[in-house]
């Protein structure tokens, strides 16, 4: 680990070494560990709840989740609904209830937590219940939809939000600072703009760059390296019927500006088309 407190590069994605180490490196998301935050004061107090924490991608989850921990002095396991079952969740349980016999107690991490059936995810409850582990489970999806109620009712949700540009600034900052590169202003600017709220496509993106541009970033070089544009579009969550509701109500409302902006939305963000021009006709 290097001077600054940052891992030094073994191998691994910029975006997975740049992890902060504490909460006050952690970028955005001041309602939740801004002065006077509710998750602040928790981290202050050196302790933790089970919690639910939903956000887009790349909007620190799983960060924000192990920083928690280590406030509280838990021990930490981490899985992915995407490739765990039931049977890892024995087995995570399993470890948590020996360090609980040496005193010691656990975070239980679940990534993608609305991937888990509701078989798997009741799998939980009783060890929730009993305190073998302090469950965090992350989702991008509405955990009012995806979640159990049961479970839901033994967590708190805690919401998170797509980064802004002054806390996207912060994480450029810094991975570049790391690198060891200068990014131009226009670089910066296209780089935040690109990342669209994503703190780890951002770095993932300034990797890339850096790779290809040597120390010195323009704009330039971030437009012949980086992809094209696409907004936050999910085809199926909570932010596809925002977009459809938010069309649908521009039309009604005569708003044209409105309308154009969120027809052009969507078809940025890769909707079908022709499911535009259905919903069109209907509202017709």
């Amino acid at each position: 680990m290097g001077d600054d407190g940052l891992q030094a590069d073994d191998g691994r994605p910029l975006a997975d070494r740049l992890r902060p180490r504490t909460l006050a490196d952690f970028a955005g998301q001041a309602h939740l560990v801004g002065e006077g935050a509710p998750l602040a004061r928790l981290a202050a107090n050196g302790r933790m709840h089970s919690m639910i924490l939903w956000g887009p991608p790349g909007s620190g989850k799983t960060t924000l989740a192990r920083l928690l921990a280590d406030h509280a002095g838990l021990g930490w396991i981490s899985l992915s609904a995407v490739l765990a079952g039931v049977k890892d969740v024995r087995e995570a349980v399993r470890s948590a209830e020996a360090a609980r016999r040496l005193g010691q107690g656990t975070a239980l991490f679940v990534d993608e937590v609305h991937r888990f059936n509701k078989a798997q995810q009741d799998a939980f409850l009783p060890h929730v219940e009993r305190g073998v582990v302090t469950f965090v489970g992350a989702t991008t999806e509405n955990p009012s939809f995806e979640v159990n109620a049961a479970l839901l009712s033994r967590a708190r949700v805690h919401v998170l939000k797509a980064l802004d540009a002054e806390a996207l600034g912060k994480v450029l900052g810094r991975a570049a600072n790391t690198l060891g590169v200068a990014v131009d202003g226009d670089a910066a600017a296209l780089l935040i703009d690109l990342a669209d709220g994503d703190a780890r496509r951002l770095l993932n993106l300034l990797e890339t760059v850096a790779q290809l541009g040597g120390d010195q970033i323009d704009q330039g070089l971030v437009e012949q390296a980086a992809p094209a544009r696409k907004r936050r579009f999910d085809k199926g969550g909570d932010l596809f019927y925002e977009q459809i509701s938010a069309l649908h109500k521009a039309v009604r409302g005569s708003a044209v500006d409105a309308a154009l902006y969120w027809f052009c939305r969507m078809l940025d963000g890769g909707c079908e088309p022709l499911y535009i021009a259905r919903r069109l006709v209907r509202m017709a």
